[in-house]
């Protein structure tokens, strides 16, 4: 799955501590917020080169079922069923539908593009997010923050760099993507009020593997070698691990100080594409890229100043 961060509700407040451990928690969860994001660029790297031994469905299956093992281990519902037990399982239905979506989307575009590009695309997600809190959170945003997602989505156009000719259509396929994930995240937020986490991470990974098993017969290639087995497994274990990381940071520092750690993701995945891929960004995917960034920090600080206004 594109597996992309997001701030987590229904962490636990953190505790009031001097500064001098203040700042070196904070240094702490930026630590573990980067490891994350590299634990996401691997998954998406290892999702595209496998991507040229089977069917894109095929590495979806192999990620959510790796994943759903993860999490099971990790919280055991047999000696603690409770954690099975939802207050909102058509909420939950709809989360997972659509992340399955976003992670399908994201492996079908990784087929035909450049890391650098899926994630520059998907950096669109906090503006996104930004305009869909309005209607389905009320959390409308103002003058100065709509300026920050106009010229964000300028930076998106300059990525996919549609005057060129060079317009790939799976572009449209990771634009699809950030949007089923933006409303993944809303409804992330809303969740937090009623489930725990742990609920919430069961039945994300429970949903997919379940509709990827369905799903895979039709595409089913029987992998290879050895290597393409532990790439298969490693697309699990890379995605759980760096939702556990995440959670981990959000115990260490606030999210308004995490958040725009979110944006040091482009640097592995350029240096993973040019690594293992031999890709090299095009001018104009750094420069869009670089807009978008720009934007996004500047939405995080108004989000940041508004809240302190509040």
């Amino acid at each position: 799955m594109k597996e992309g961060p997001v701030a987590l509700d229904g962490v636990a407040p953190l505790p009031a501590v001097a500064a001098p451990a203040a700042a070196r928690l904070r240094l702490k969860g930026i630590g573990l917020m980067v490891t994350a994001l590299a634990c996401f660029a691997c998954l998406d790297t290892i999702a595209k080169w496998l991507n040229t031994a089977m069917d894109p469905i095929q590495v979806v299956w192999a990620r959510y079922c790796a994943a759903l093992v993860v999490v099971l281990i990790m919280f055991n519902p047999w000696r603690n069923p409770r954690v099975l037990v939802t207050r909102r399982p058509w909420i939950q239905a709809i989360r997972s539908a659509l992340l399955f979506g976003s992670t399908a989307f994201n492996f079908i575009a990784l087929q035909y593009l450049q890391l650098d590009q899926t994630v520059s695309i998907m950096f669109a997600t906090p503006f996104l997010v930004a305009i869909l809190a309005g209607p389905f959170l009320g959390e409308w945003i103002g003058p100065r923050r709509w300026a920050a997602v106009v010229v964000g989505f300028i930076g998106v156009i300059v990525v996919t760099h549609p005057w060129s000719g060079s317009m790939h259509w799976a572009m449209l396929l990771s634009l699809s993507g950030a949007f089923f994930y933006a409303v993944y995240s809303l409804q992330t937020r809303v969740l937090a009020n009623y489930d725990s986490p742990a609920t919430t991470s069961i039945y994300s990974v429970a949903f997919g593997a379940v509709v990827a098993s369905a799903l895979v017969p039709m595409v089913w290639i029987t992998p290879s070698s050895g290597w393409v087995v532990l790439g298969m497994v490693a697309t699990g274990a890379f995605g759980a691990i760096g939702h556990w990381l995440l959670i981990m940071a959000h115990g260490f520092a606030p999210a308004g100080v995490l958040s725009p750690f979110i944006y040091t993701q482009i640097i592995w995945m350029v240096t993973f594409g040019a690594l293992f891929f031999g890709q090299v960004p095009a001018p104009h995917t750094l420069a869009g890229a670089g807009i978008v960034i720009a934007s996004g920090l500047y939405l995080l600080y108004r989000e940041r100043v508004v809240k302190g206004a509040g």
